[in-house]
């Protein structure tokens, strides 16, 4: 079974009002092993503060240790941590750091095979060892070998939404946007919608950045400098992608559902429409990486937290998809690990068969 790991988060959030709503239903833990990183005692602060459904929780010291059909946790932040909820504290932004620090170094050993996060506060987290806009890009330096790059895909069903930039400010798009940039992101969507959620030949639409897809220059000449040949070059690379088409009407008029994959500029441009398409059971995968990582597609919503009013349906689909996308990249590599030689008949000769893998002898 697939040893799931999960980070608490903010501890005055709503993270453990979901994983707790999640994991009651008992048989999450049938279909793979849960392993969360936090505390047992701050779990049952939030359980008894909102009089959710007991759940019973596996105490370990090491996931190693983690047993199957019990949701495990690892004890890994200060028992007496101080729980103010609704509140960005310091003491949270050390607990959601603690967690996830022990979350990767254990991914790194092999101790779990997937992460799923539980959402941070991307203010109360920063300290010396972490200064990073988010979980995507703190993992990327973490889990990046020479030359990966993470990619942020928003995620329900058949609607995949990548980002060609992530988290920075929207003044700063345009002065980093170039086509090698599109075409690079535009490459890892096309890999990740083949081998993690095993798309045969994926289509993809790529979003303009100005509105009207600039109107042929009046409102803008990035999609005539920088998207359309970026899109050319995606093409004779053999990647099946469309566009630019303007955000407005591409999702308003459900253009969207005809593409496998939509590539957006900018994060605004791509949140804003799948919130809204799918605000309870999105979830944020990072792609690009060695490692599995999912998220629910929210934050940590302080404004309702501590009074039972969470969905947990994006965590749970967090949960599931982790465990998808790891046996869908064993059963890509598996088929791909051992390809099928070429083999070609000789026209006119339907009785030689030419084997064009071998060299001449």
């Amino acid at each position: 079974m697939i040893k799931v790991g999960i980070t608490q988060g903010d501890i005055n959030g709503i993270g453990y009002e979901v994983i707790l709503k999640t994991f009651a239903d008992i048989r999450m833990a049938e279909m793979c092993i849960p392993v969360i990183y936090g505390s047992a005692k701050v779990a049952a602060y939030h359980r008894k503060a909102m009089e959710l459904q007991p759940v019973t929780f596996n105490q370990i010291n090491n996931a190693k240790d983690a047993v199957i059909n019990k949701v495990n946790i690892v004890n890994c932040i200060n028992e007496e941590v101080k729980i103010e909820l609704g509140q960005s504290t310091p003491v949270a932004g050390e607990a959601a750091y603690q967690s996830l620090e022990k979350a990767v170094a254990d991914l790194k050993s092999g101790l779990i095979d997937v992460l799923v996060t539980a959402p941070i506060n991307k203010h109360n987290i920063q300290r010396e060892d972490f200064h990073f806009p988010g979980h995507t890009e703190y993992l990327e330096e973490r889990f990046g070998r020479e030359g990966d790059k993470s990619l942020m895909i928003l995620v329900k069903d058949s609607l995949r939404v990548a980002l060609v930039t992530g988290h920075i400010a929207l003044s700063e798009v345009p002065k980093v946007l170039t086509k090698e940039k599109i075409v690079e992101a535009a490459l890892r969507f096309d890999n990740s919608l083949k081998r993690d959620f095993r798309t045969g030949r994926p289509r993809i639409a790529v979003l303009s950045l100005n509105p009207h897809a600039g109107e042929n220059g009046l409102l803008g000449s990035e999609e005539s400098d920088i998207i359309v040949p970026a899109i050319k070059e995606l093409q004779e690379k053999k990647v099946l992608c469309f566009g630019p088409y303007a955000s407005d009407g591409f999702f308003g008029s459900g253009e969207f559902a005809h593409f496998d994959g939509i590539l957006a500029m900018y994060h605004d441009q791509g949140l804003t429409p799948f919130k809204t398409i799918a605000m309870e059971d999105g979830v944020n995968f990072t792609a690009g990486l060695s490692i599995v990582r999912t998220s629910p597609a929210h934050g940590t919503a302080y404004n309702i937290a501590g009074q039972n009013k969470a969905s947990e349906e994006s965590f749970r689909q967090a949960v599931y998809m982790a465990i998808d996308t790891f046996q869908n990249r064993i059963e890509f590599d598996k088929a791909h690990a051992n390809p099928l030689r070429k083999l070609y008949v000789e026209r006119g000769n339907d009785n030689e068969v030419l084997d064009l893998t071998k060299e001449d002898e």
